[in-house]
C-alpha cells in the first residue's frame, strides 16, 4: 500500500521562495510529483501568473471531488528576525518552519498526497480535481478566478470542493468553516482650499470632515448578525493629509476604512450607503468628498448539509473531535468557488500564519492527510 509523505513535500513546497506574483518552482514540483501519480495536469498561467490544475479519473465525471489551495506567500518581513532562515524548511522538535508552512504549503502537501495515496489504493469510480494557484495572497484576480474560468471552457467541474486554508484557532478539528464575510474597502478623499491656519476663513479645511465622517461610520452599527455570522464590522484604516507644515490649512484629506459584512448586507448596497454617507458630509462643511470602493468579494455560506456533515464526521473520525461550524476572519478563495460548486474550508491551526517564525506541527501535516483520505473514502464510500 503506497504511503505518501505529507511532510517530506511539505518541506520541499517551503524551500520555493514563492512570494506572490513568484512561483520559484512550486507548482513545477507539484506538477512533476501529480504528474507522475497519473494525474492529468495543466499550467494555466494569466497575467504573469501561473496556477495548476490537475485531474485524475474522468473529465466530467457527475462525482469530482476537488481541492483547492494556494503555494505563494507573503513576504518574510524581518528576515533577522527569523529563528531559523524563512525558506530552509527546518524541523525542530517535531515543528517545521518556514513562510508558508503553516499558510498553505502543508495544505497542499497534505490534498496531494491524501489524493495520491488514495486513488493508487482504492481508485474511485470519479474523479479527484486539484485546483492550486499562485495568487491568493496578491490581487487574486488570475489565480482560482482564471483556474474557474478554464475549468468552464474545457467543460471541467467540481461537484464539491474543500480549500484547505488553515481554519482551526487553537487544536487540529476545532473548526470548520462553511462562509465567509464579504470585504470592501472605501478611501475618502476631502478636496478643500488651502490656506494660512491664522486666516482659516480663506480656506476650506478637509480634516474636520472627514474626522466627522470617520467618526460617524466607526460609531455606526450595522447589524446585530445572523444565524451563522457575527456582527459586521467597520475599521477605519487610514486619515493621512501628508502635510508636514504646521500653520497650513491642507487642500486634501484623505482617510480609508474597512468593512467586513454578512449575509445581511450586499457590497453594491453598502456602496450606496457609504456615498450617502460621504454626500452629506460633504455638503455640510462646503467641500467634495470622492469615493471609492474596492469589493474583495461578497459574505457567502454553504448551509449546513450532507457536505459540511461528511466533512465534520471525517474529521471528528481522526482526531476525535466535531468541528464547529464558523464564518469567522477573512476573505478566502472559496468566496469564488462557491458560484462553481458547493465549498467548505478546512486546514490545519493557523496561529502562526504570516508571521515572524510561522511553524506548523510535523505530526499535525499527518492528521491532515489522514483526514483528507478520509473525506475522499467517505464521499466515494
Amino acid at each position: 500500500m503506497l504511503t505518501t509523505d505529507p511532510v517530506q513535500l511539505t518541506a520541499k513546497l517551503v524551500r520555493c521562495p514563492s512570494v506572490t506574483p513568484n512561483d520559484a518552482g512550486a507548482l513545477t514540483l507539484l506538477q512533476d510529483f501529480l504528474t507522475a501519480a497519473q494525474f492529468s495536469c495543466r499550467r494555466v498561467e494569466r497575467g504573469g501568473i501561473i496556477n495548476l490544475f490537475a485531474r485524475w479519473g474522468k473529465k466530467g465525471h457527475p462525482s469530482s471531488f476537488g481541492f483547492n489551495g494556494h503555494t505563494d506567500v507573503v513576504p518574510v518581513g524581518e528576515e533577522t528576525a527569523w529563528t531559523y532562515e524563512p525558506f530552509s524548511a527546518k524541523i525542530v522538535n517535531g515543528i517545521l518552519y518556514g513562510r508558508g508552512a503553516s499558510d498553505m504549503k502543508s495544505g497542499v502537501a497534505a490534498f496531494a498526497s491524501a489524493a495520491i495515496d488514495f486513488v493508487t489504493n482504492s481508485p474511485p469510480d470519479g474523479a479527484i480535481i486539484l485546483a492550486i494557484t499562485g495568487d491568493e495572497e496578491g490581487v487574486a484576480e488570475d489565480g482560482t478566478l482564471a483556474l474557474l474560468d478554464y475549468m468552464e471552457q474545457h467543460n471541467e467541474r467540481m461537484t464539491a470542493c474543500l480549500v484547505g486554508e488553515p481554519t482551526c484557532p487553537e487544536n487540529l478539528g476545532d473548526a470548520l468553516k462553511i462562509g465567509r464575510r464579504g470585504s470592501i474597502s472605501a478611501k475618502f478623499t476631502a478636496i478643500g482650499t488651502q490656506g494660512h491656519s491664522a486666516y482659516p476663513h480663506l480656506a476650506r479645511n478637509p480634516i474636520p470632515a472627514l474626522a466627522q465622517l470617520i467618526t460617524e461610520l466607526s460609531n455606526h452599527k450595522l447589524d446585530d448578525g445572523s444565524e451563522h455570522f457575527g456582527p459586521s464590522t467597520i475599521e477605519a484604516t487610514t486619515i493621512d493629509t501628508g502635510n508636514k507644515a504646521t500653520n497650513v490649512i491642507p487642500a486634501r484629506c484623505s482617510a480609508s476604512v474597512n468593512i467586513r459584512f454578512n449575509d445581511q448586507h450586499s457590497a453594491s448596497c453598502l456602496t450606496r450607503w457609504l456615498q450617502q454617507k460621504a454626500g452629506t458630509i460633504a455638503h455640510s462643511f462646503n467641500i467634495d468628498v470622492n469615493t471609492e470602493v474596492t469589493v474583495s468579494g461578497e459574505s457567502f455560506l454553504t448551509p449546513p448539509g450532507w457536505l459540511t456533515e461528511l466533512v465534520a464526521n471525517a474529521v471528528a473520525a481522526e482526531v476525535g473531535i466535531k468541528p464547529k461550524l464558523s464564518t469567522s476572519g477573512g476573505t478566502s478563495d472559496a468566496r469564488f468557488i462557491k458560484a462553481h460548486c458547493p465549498v467548505v474550508e478546512f486546514g490545519l491551526v493557523g496561529k502562526t500564519m504570516h508571521q515572524i517564525d510561522e511553524c506548523v506541527s510535523v505530526s499535525q501535516i499527518q492528521q491532515l492527510k489522514s483526514i483528507y483520505e478520509r473525506i475522499l473514502q467517505m464521499y466515494f464510500g
